[in-house]
C-alpha cells in the first residue's frame, strides 16, 4: 500500500510541478524534495501541496515546521497522506 502511495505522490510531483525531464522511478522516495534531491522552492510546496489537497482531501497544517516534516521526501508524503486517510 505504502509503495503504491509512494508512486502516486511521485507521479503528482512531476505532473503539478511539470517535471518533464523526470520520470518517478528517478525519484528516491527518500531523498529530500527541496534544495538537495528534486531542489524544489517555495513556490513548488505551494503547488504540490494544491495538488495533494485536490487529489487526497488532505489539509495542511499552518504551522511550518510541521509541514516542512511532511514535505521532506516522498516517503513523508505518503506517510502523512496515508494518515490523515485514516482520520
Amino acid at each position: 500500500m505504502q509503495a503504491t502511495l509512494e508512486q502516486e505522490i511521485k507521479e503528482l510531483v512531476i505532473s503539478s510541478l511539470a517535471l518533464e525531464d523526470v520520470q518517478p522511478d528517478d525519484i528516491d522516495p527518500v531523498a529530500p524534495l527541496f534544495v538537495e534531491g528534486l531542489g524544489l522552492d517555495s513556490i513548488d510546496a505551494l503547488e504540490l501541496g494544491l495538488a495533494l489537497q485536490k487529489r487526497y482531501g488532505v489539509h495542511m497544517s499552518a504551522d511550518a515546521e510541521e509541514t516542512r516534516r511532511h514535505f521532506a521526501s516522498v516517503r513523508a508524503l505518503a506517510a502523512f497522506v496515508a494518515a490523515q486517510r485514516t482520520l
